[in-house]
């Protein structure tokens, strides 16, 4: 459907026009579809060519996620039709467009705005984390919980989580862990916090600003706009969970293999509650996405943005052609029972062949979908 992203352009004191994309889903959290990727995908690049649009605002319909991922039981339920072997044209398709979207995004020629207010997760973050100006507020939510549905932190997770520091995205990736506001300047996932009720203003606040014919001037703007609105303190802030813990958190992630690692959480006894649920979410997660997350930090070190999105798109091709996406999409999200039947019970079961087999390109040399990207 046509309006599941809606569009609108405000015009500015000085006549040039802001692009307002709102993702129109409120009753699914904004879940992106193929159909939503690619109204928003054809839209940017409508904005990019138009000079009369100085930067884009995106945002999420409702109070409660600006976008809580890709729909990945659609996903799911192309996988469960599929007869024959290779990949599954359609869910190469859906993540080609996805991976395509979000590197739109993160080299755009303007300024790209993201209100992500609420929950943003998974396919969400990725939309987020590809703005040059990422705003939360003080009811930001921000996960990568992949696996708890038998996948692995993609939408260039692979990239953005190895540029964290002392091993925090690592630590994201197996967990699942929930960020807070606080959390996401901390971890480079967001460069504003604002008021909770201040996106009025910041459509005021755009719309009343005489634009320039840069990008660079344009990007300026929106920074001076976005500052003069920022919360007063931190201290009106939630606690970072992450700066508490961030001594734990180092002590966990260095212990030389993925096996010490799942075992200090699991032999934790933390204390902390938000530790307490990152290490009940890696327990109960997919052991064999835990093993493929450790090795594409290790494997994504020094990968370009393109080169990790299409590893990426590798991945997920292949996580969609073994047992544990579909199962964990099915107890988490459809069945909902939260007791996903894994195809490797145990790390220990998870062998270097099984891990090695989802970076395995299921196309030829020179026929990998993403090769445009450069």
């Amino acid at each position: 459907m046509n309006d599941e992203v809606l569009f609108e352009e405000l015009t500015s004191s000085n006549g040039r026009r802001i692009g307002v994309a709102t993702l129109n889903a409120e009753k699914s959290l904004n879940a992106l579809t193929l159909g939503m990727i690619r109204l928003l995908d054809a839209q940017l690049q409508r904005w990019a060519a138009d000079d009369a649009i100085a930067c884009v605002l995106l945002r999420g319909a409702g109070e409660r996620a600006f976008c809580a991922g890709g729909d990945v039981r659609a996903v799911r339920d192309a996988i469960l039709v599929h007869r024959g072997d290779g990949p599954i044209p359609e869910v190469v398709t859906f993540f080609r467009e996805e991976y395509t979207l979000d590197h739109r995004l993160h080299t755009y020629p303007k300024p790209v705005i993201v209100w992500g207010h609420g929950i943003v997760m998974g396919g969400g973050l990725g939309l987020m984390v590809g703005a040059s100006h990422r705003v939360a507020t003080p009811a930001t939510r921000i996960a990568m919980p992949e696996i708890t549905i038998g996948l692995y932190p993609d939408v260039a997770g692979s990239w953005f989580l190895q540029r964290m520091p002392a091993k925090l995205g690592l630590f994201l990736g197996l967990t699942g862990a929930p960020l807070n506001a606080h959390d996401a300047l901390i971890v480079n996932l967001a460069d504003h916090v604002v008021a909770l009720d201040g996106y009025s203003e910041l459509l005021a606040r755009l719309t009343d600003t005489a634009w320039s014919d840069t990008a660079s001037a344009n990007h300026a703007a929106v920074t001076a706009r976005l500052n003069d609105m920022e919360c007063a303190t931190h201290a009106s802030l939630p606690m970072s969970n992450v700066e508490r813990q961030l001594v734990a958190i180092h002590r966990l992630m260095n212990r030389g293999s993925l096996a010490a690692v799942a075992q200090a959480l699991t032999d934790g006894h933390f204390d902390d509650p938000w530790l307490q649920a990152a290490a009940h979410s890696f327990a109960h997660g997919s052991p064999s996405s835990a093993a493929v997350t450790w090795e594409i930090y290790r494997r994504a070190k020094h990968l370009s943005l393109a080169e990790a999105l299409r590893m990426e798109l590798i991945l997920s091709v292949n996580f969609c052609s073994k047992p544990d996406f579909r199962e964990g999409v099915r107890a988490l999200l459809v069945d909902k029972d939260r007791q996903p039947q894994w195809s490797r019970k145990t790390l220990a079961e998870v062998d270097q062949a099984w891990v090695d087999s989802h970076f395995t390109a299921p196309w030829s040399d020179g026929e990998h979908p993403l090769a445009a990207l450069g």
